[in-house]
């Protein structure tokens, strides 16, 4: 009969009598886990992190040399309350990347988690603040930040040394170009630069996600419309459902515009939408 695997824990790291670790989890040098972390099967930590309960982490992440994950909000309202941090399966964490607990429900409008969900790329110094929502499948490119609140949707690119700003959302597949900078919505497929500055469609993208040319031309169209056309928001929602109202990508467009609480991005579009 086989023995049981059990984690690989470095001497020279610290883990908390409260934490619950899968068999074959490694801790490398110098790590910290302090609380309830509770981590998944295959999952490594790397030299140097600092894990911070309560925290959970799925199964087949990666965590490399310096991050820390689950520390408090950067926040003037947080007075210790216990919050947490959940965060999926095979996502990668590489270099000092940072992710902090949500603020308590009772500090509204705290959530009091934070939530990342699965096969995200976090590159070197990205960070998420607290109460923050990642989907699926998003790329955070290095130096790439969202504030309190931002919700990230799946298959989002945030690029080098881009930011969020707090409660604003991101959509499913949309690009915000390096060194930009989001204060509003940014809907899905949607490419941003600079500031605010509608640039395109993430064709790109979209062919990659498998999603129809006929589709593809809807939202390119409808990015047109709602940029280029002079038409109002609203005029222009009601021409795009007239004309694509059987278009999932184009349904899951408009609903997003409908929605936001923040406005979307209608800076001037910089460049033709061939990307």
């Amino acid at each position: 009969m086989s023995r049981p695997t059990m984690p690989r824990i470095h001497p020279t790291a610290l883990v908390s009598s409260e934490a619950r670790l899968a068999e074959d989890v490694v801790i490398g040098p110098y790590a910290i886990l302090e609380g309830a972390v509770t981590l998944g099967a295959g999952t490594v930590i790397g030299p140097h992190c600092q894990l911070l309960g309560p925290l959970t982490l799925g199964k087949g992440n990666r965590v490399h040399a310096g991050c820390v994950l689950g520390d408090t909000p950067q926040h003037l309202g947080y007075n210790g309350e216990p919050t947490n941090t959940e965060i999926g399966d095979g996502n990668t964490f590489r270099e000092y990347v940072t992710v902090h607990r949500g603020m308590p429900i009772e500090a509204t409008p705290g959530t009091g988690t934070t939530i990342i969900g699965h096969r995200n790329l976090f590159m070197v110094n990205s960070h998420v603040a607290h109460d923050c929502r990642v989907a699926n499948n998003c790329i955070f490119a290095n130096g790439a930040v969202i504030g309190g609140h931002a919700a990230i949707f799946d298959g989002a690119l945030l690029s080098g040394n881009s930011a969020v700003h707090q409660f604003c959302r991101v959509g499913r597949l949309a690009l915000l170009s390096g060194t930009s900078a989001l204060t509003q919505d940014l809907p899905p497929f949607w490419i941003v630069q600079v500031v605010n500055i509608t640039h395109g469609v993430n064709v790109v993208g979209m062919r990659r996600a498998g999603i129809a040319r006929d589709e593809i031309a809807a939202v390119r169209h409808a990015f047109r419309l709602i940029n280029k056309s002079g038409l109002t928001i609203p005029a222009a929602l009601e021409q795009i459902e007239a004309e694509y109202s059987t278009l999932g990508a184009i349904k899951e467009l408009v609903d997003f515009i409908r929605t936001s609480k923040r406005g979307i991005v209608t800076g001037k579009a910089k460049a033709d939408d061939d990307e």
